[in-house]
């Protein structure tokens, strides 16, 4: 490990034109050199058998010499290379040397680095003799230090899995249905499965998984956990978990990975040796920052690898995808598993991996699953860069140009409506995308600081996502034009991801999915790329049914067509259910427009209970003090105004008298939107589902997750109101949980004050 770290623009077509170099180069000897040739070593080292293998660019056979040529193709010219720009360059070129010349007995052998500029299409040599004795001196101090990291991991799964086999459940006992939980995750880890759970709120399913996961990677059937998430949050309920876990005994190594434009110390800058001291010499101080880290630290949280990373003046970011293929267990969001674009190659490129995914509040994983397999390009971008790289660039602008020109075609294919649709994929634009990426990648590379360089470098990675998007186009997919804003919005949509997250899947051993509201099971088990083999299991609610009273107030109906006169029966509503108890409540909404409407109202008519609103863009200090007004004040009421589906909807914890309460307003449908009706058209036609996998199913799976946020523990207590008379049908009350089946009917205000009374106690309830 040496040198800067260097994310600069190289281009995607950078690994091909290398491969051409090389075999350029390659031809322009003679029957005296033989390219491609493998080299291998095994050998013993102390208590280990290693093997050293990998090809060499090229053996050529000299009158008195031997040469081990190694080829590197560049970017950067060549007067500006001396011969210790890249010492990792000599480092491997020396491991071939000394592996052919042991293998034929060559007491001197010379070593060659020729460098070929892509762009000149010029070569700079630098040759070096070396006897076998320097480089076996040479190869011998790298399996040193290879040995100490091995051995130092070694060691460490041996503590490790004797911390595993000693470890206990971290409670006294399991709550109902987290034993039942745990075998069957082990279980399906065991057999190499994916087991689709719904496990209610409160059961504890985060300790429920990764207590039998770890239990199995002790006894050697899997090797590595990644615990995926959607949101912050409940990746810091997964790293409580092993916290918690830890204080039993257990000695396990956790990563978890933050987004680079959190964790960057520079923000604003660019990855290069040039912008940010941290890249500068980063893998020159790399070695001993993953040393310090490793062998004093077991939870590698987003903290520590900042504190480490400051340490050593490093990458953070880097650092922590480093560290993470030495961790047991890494925490981090479903993109880094499952998105084409960004995930983890270092794991997932090659083969199957000995992973086991855990994968929580999988819920969300539909949306963000479409999002990852879908992509799209609007006309302004291109029509924009045309006009700025008119002047700069007129091959650029030209390809900008027939993109526009394209994009005016679609646009017209909408007539007089504001979207246009097709089952085919969108042929057309590929060659005109890929002559984009090839002219705007030669100016690109110039690394220009001239207007228009960020944007334009924006629109060529949207051309290539757009294009690798396009690799898995199917009959899952549909392509539509829409009109929005007045622009033109082309898209590659994906309506099944089943297929592509099955694929993903692969990628390791087992999944477990699990969430309070994987309701149906069959349903999200589809979605989800399962199969007949596959397991599921649906537990019950652990807690005491009668801490719960759930109230359904159908006297309201808050479809769209009603919604003007539902405002003030909400509000009067919110303050009957509130008045029952002081404490605190919270109110979600179908939109943040509703939410307004109603809060709006609210304030006036009731100006002596204290409220808080959600707002659509809020900063994480934002949402801490959001939450820190949820105290137990039980002197005062505090009604909070959210929205279903939202950041505080599902996710966060207001244990016991924190919070006592939620009201549902509507049955949480998804916005009627172009996609929507896609999707509902769709699974018309592969299953007659349409309407219950694009609307019903969805929207029920928010507002069981607003209700959830009720009853955390054995010891809570609450109401959970559902406003809307649709929530008595039988559509919606199959979808109903067991402990949801006593559900109270109100179809008035005062059989919902009745209910309230009843249920807290007549003497509690508080006066206008």
């Amino acid at each position: 490990m040496s040198g800067d770290l260097d994310s600069r623009f190289t281009g995607s077509s950078r690994a091909l034109e290398g491969t051409r170099a090389h075999q350029k180069i390659q031809k322009s000897y003679g029957e005296e050199y033989t390219p491609e040739v493998t080299l291998k070593y095994s050998f013993g080292y102390e208590n280990y058998n290693m093997t050293v293998q990998g090809r060499a660019d090229g053996i050529l056979i000299e009158k008195n010499n031997v040469v081990v040529d190694e080829i590197k193709s560049t970017t950067i010219p060549l007067d500006l290379l001396d011969e210790n720009r890249n010492l990792t360059h000599w480092g491997q070129a020396k491991c071939y040397g000394y592996i052919y010349a042991k293998e034929k007995n060559l007491k001197v052998i010379d070593i060659q680095l020729t460098y070929y500029n892509l762009d000149t299409d010029e070569t700079k040599k630098f040759r070096k003799s070396f006897n076998f004795e320097e480089l076996e001196v040479f190869f011998y101090q790298l399996i040193k230090d290879y040995y100490n990291w091995v051995d130092t991991l070694e060691n460490w799964k041996f503590t490790r899995d004797i911390s595993i086999k000693e470890l206990q459940f971290p409670f006294l006992d399991y709550r109902k249905g987290q034993r039942e939980l745990a075998v069957a995750v082990y279980k399906t880890i065991k057999e190499e499965k994916r087991l689709f759970a719904q496990a209610p709120t409160g059961i504890g399913k985060t300790i429920s998984t990764l207590f039998p996961t770890v239990k199995a990677i002790g006894e050697g059937i899997t090797s590595k956990i990644f615990y995926l998430t959607a949101k912050t949050i409940t990746r810091q309920v997964a790293e409580e978990a092993f916290s918690k876990m830890r204080d039993g005994g257990l000695r396990f190594k956790t990563v978890t990975l933050t987004a680079k434009d959190k964790i960057c110390f520079e923000k604003g800058k660019k990855c290069t040796p040039e912008e940010c001291s941290f890249a500068k010499g980063h893998f020159d101080r790399l070695r001993d920052g993953l040393k310090d880290l490793f062998n004093n630290e077991d939870a590698f949280t987003r903290e520590v690898i900042e504190k480490y990373a400051l340490k050593h003046n490093i990458c953070p970011f880097e650092f922590s995808l480093d560290i993470a293929l030495w961790a047991d267990g890494v925490i981090c969001d479903y993109n880094y598993a499952f998105d084409p674009r960004v995930y983890l190659k270092r794991f997932f490129m090659d083969e199957k991996g000995d992973y086991t995914f855990l994968i929580d509040e999988a819920h969300n994983l539909v949306d963000r699953s479409r999002t990852m397999f879908s992509a799209e390009l609007n006309k302004k971008a291109f029509l924009d860069q045309k006009r700025i790289m008119k002047d700069k660039n007129p091959k650029i602008s030209k390809a900008l140009h027939h993109l526009n020109t394209f994009m005016i075609s679609m646009n017209k294919q909408c007539g007089e409506a504001s979207f246009y649709m097709q089952k085919e994929e969108p042929k057309e634009i590929y060659p005109l995308l890929g002559n984009f990426i090839r002219e705007a990648e030669e100016w690109l590379k110039e690394g220009n600081k001239e207007e228009g360089y960020e944007d334009l470098l924006e629109l060529y990675f949207n051309a290539l996502t757009f294009l690798k998007i396009a690799e898995f186009y199917d009959e899952r997919y549909i392509t539509y034009v829409e009109k929005r804003n007045r622009d033109v919005i082309l898209k590659i949509f994906c309506l099944d991801p089943s297929y592509l997250l099955g694929e993903a899947i692969k990628r390791g051993k087992s999944a477990i999915f699990f969430s309070a509201t994987l309701t149906p099971l069959q349903y999200f088990k589809e979605i989800f790329g399962g199969n007949e083999e596959d397991y599921c299991v649906r537990l019950g609610s652990p807690f005491d049914s009668n801490n719960l009273c759930l109230i359904v107030a159908d006297y309201i109906s808050t479809k769209y067509r009603d919604r003007d006169n539902s405002y003030m029966p909400i509000v009067d509503t919110i303050a009957n259910v509130v008045k029952g108890r002081k404490g605190n409540y919270f109110v979600f909404f179908p939109s943040y427009q509703y939410l307004r409407r109603v809060f709006d109202l609210f304030i006036e008519k009731y100006p002596h209970i204290s409220v808080i609103a959600q707002e659509s863009t809020m900063t994480e200090e934002e949402r801490e003090e959001f939450l820190s007004r949820f105290e137990i004040e039980l002197d005062n009421t505090l009604v909070a105004f959210g929205v279903l589906g939202g950041i505080f909807s599902e996710g966060i914890d207001l244990v016991g008298d924190r919070l006592i309460g939620a009201i549902i307003i509507g049955v949480g449908l998804p916005q009627l939107s172009l996609e929507v009706n896609l999707i509902m058209d769709y699974f018309n036609d592969k299953n007659n589902k349409g309407y219950e996998y694009a609307y019903l199913f969805p929207g029920m799976n928010k507002v069981l997750q607003g209700a959830g946020r009720v009853i955390r523990t054995e010891k809570d207590k609450g109401i959970v109101c559902l406003i809307d008379d649709r929530f008595t049908s039988h559509s919606y009350q199959r979808l109903f949980p067991p402990e949801w089946k006593h559900f109270k009917r109100a179809n008035n205000g005062k059989k919902l004050s009745y209910h309230i009374d009843e249920f807290w106690g007549k003497k509690d309830r508080l006066e206008e």
